[in-house]
């Protein structure tokens, strides 16, 4: 394969993980980005990311992460593994001026986080967390009915999200790391509530207080499986939610309710419908999601490295989410 030249103007990333969920929801997307090409990706199993390469059209592979870190030809790194990694292979890729691109959760704990946080600080570096519902036009439509004010000034906040043992949201692997509290920084609540507690975030600003509680009902797996919590966001928004991972089929359910004085907002987080409901408006709006969901905020990744628009999400905007988790399951962090 003949030699690349490095282009300032283009991201050449290389992809730290490249298991089951970057197959159609992330990895192809860096190729189709505008600006962007996926260099390298690296895996353990050798094998396995020779395969992937060869499947993606991607040029190198490594089984080791800072060997991927050092290739002087990627200017940009993806990290796609368990969180109890994030933090070491962000830090590295910072000090070798690499932007940086994690996935959600952004780290293990609140902590963690901070050293992040500093260390993007320190070697003036740019980092965006993979929170990509932020750039989907469902969930923009959602702000915009708030901000917007279609259903007036909002009051509460309900959220329910009951799933089966053998819940279809959480993508497959060898070993369910994401029940492992020591690598996923807790249970399959780290793993899917960072996708709503940001939306959240992004619509109605940092918390002001929280609390929460959680449990082991199923006694499965070392990490909690049923977690409830509040919070109370500016104008006195309240916010209700219910976490559970071992509920029967029957009573499975994805639901976000924003209900303001005139009407409410109803969506499922994990679905594709939002609904409106007001004293004139009684409306349901489809989407179709793209077919690598996150390609819309890697292309905003993407223009943020290259100075044309805003970080999308920043890692600060990442811990408060953070904190949030680790003050529901571990009951710290309350503000």
């Amino acid at each position: 394969m003949p030699e690349q030249k490095k282009d300032p103007a283009i991201v050449s990333w290389g992809m730290i993980g490249c298991g089951n969920v970057t197959e159609i929801k992330s990895g192809p997307a860096f190729h189709k980005a505008d600006h962007s090409r996926l260099l390298a990706v690296m895996r353990r199993d050798a094998a396995k990311a020779a395969d992937y390469a060869l499947r993606h059209a991607v040029p190198k592979y490594y089984s080791d992460a800072f060997d991927l870190i050092n290739d002087e030809e990627i200017n940009a790194v993806y990290i796609a593994t368990p969180p109890k990694f994030h933090e070491a292979y962000a830090i590295a890729a910072l000090q070798k001026g690499k932007y940086v691109y994690v996935e959600k959760p952004v780290t293990l704990n609140a902590d963690s986080c901070r050293r992040m946080i500093a260390a993007v600080k320190e070697y003036n570096g740019k980092l965006t967390v993979a929170h990509y519902r932020r750039a989907l036009p469902m969930f923009l439509q959602i702000k915009q009915m708030i901000d917007q004010q279609m259903i007036g000034k909002v009051k509460t906040i309900r959220l329910n999200l009951f799933q089966p043992d053998d819940t279809g949201l959480v993508a497959n692997s060898e070993v369910n790391w994401r029940v492992i509290p020591e690598i996923a920084g807790g249970g399959l609540f780290f793993d899917l509530a960072p996708h709503q507690l940001d939306i959240l975030i992004y619509i109605f600003g940092k918390a002001i207080h929280y609390a929460g509680v959680s449990v082991h009902q199923s006694k499965k797996y070392p990490a909690e499986d049923a977690v409830a919590g509040i919070i109370q966001f500016a104008d006195d928004i309240l916010f209700n939610g219910n976490w559970n991972f071992s509920m029967p089929e029957l009573l499975k359910e994805d639901t976000c309710q924003i209900i303001g004085e005139n009407g409410y907002v109803q969506f499922s987080f994990f679905g594709n419908q939002i609904r409106i409901v007001t004293d004139t408006i009684n409306e349901a709006f489809n989407f179709q999601h793209p077919q690598h969901i996150q390609q819309p905020m890697i292309q905003k990744a993407v223009n943020y490295f290259l100075g044309k628009e805003e970080n999308p999400c920043s890692i600060e905007a990442a811990l408060d989410s953070l904190e949030i988790m680790q003050s529901f399951v571990y009951g710290d962090a309350v503000k």
